[in-house]
């Protein structure tokens, strides 16, 4: 297994930055690429959201022959759920989106404040990038 992790600041450039990282650590996710991405992008929105101001937080992408876990770290309080938005609202829709898109998801609590929230993808076909491919 290969395990990368990166910090992020608290800001929404880094949503993209985030989704580009773990893009960079997964090679050959097949058609399993874009549900990694989305999802990424998911849960690092709302760890922006959650993420008290000053503070940062962490993604951290482990992958194995089979399967791509990816997990966003942050310092804020609450447990995240599934909403569910009326059709007028503009924000309650990223973990109905993760559960639709990743195997498995969920939570898990951690040193320090905060928690992490994790989605596992099945990807017979993934590859962790290797120094001899950067």
């Amino acid at each position: 297994m290969t395990t990368q992790a990166r910090m992020f600041a608290r800001s929404a450039r880094s949503v993209g930055r985030a989704r580009e990282f773990v893009a960079g650590v997964v090679v050959d996710a097949g058609d399993r690429a874009d549900d990694i991405r989305v999802c990424v992008s998911e849960l690092a929105t709302n760890a922006l959201r959650h993420t008290p101001v000053g503070r940062r937080f962490l993604v951290r992408v482990a992958v194995e022959p089979d399967v791509v876990e990816v997990e966003v770290h942050d310092a804020g309080g609450g447990e995240p759920h599934v909403c569910s938005p009326a059709d007028t609202d503009d924000h309650g829709r990223g973990l109905l989106l993760v559960e639709a898109l990743a195997d498995d998801w969920g939570t898990s609590d951690r040193s320090g404040p905060g928690k992490s929230v994790w989605a596992t993808f099945k990807v017979p076909q993934a590859k962790p990038v290797t120094a001899r491919d950067a």
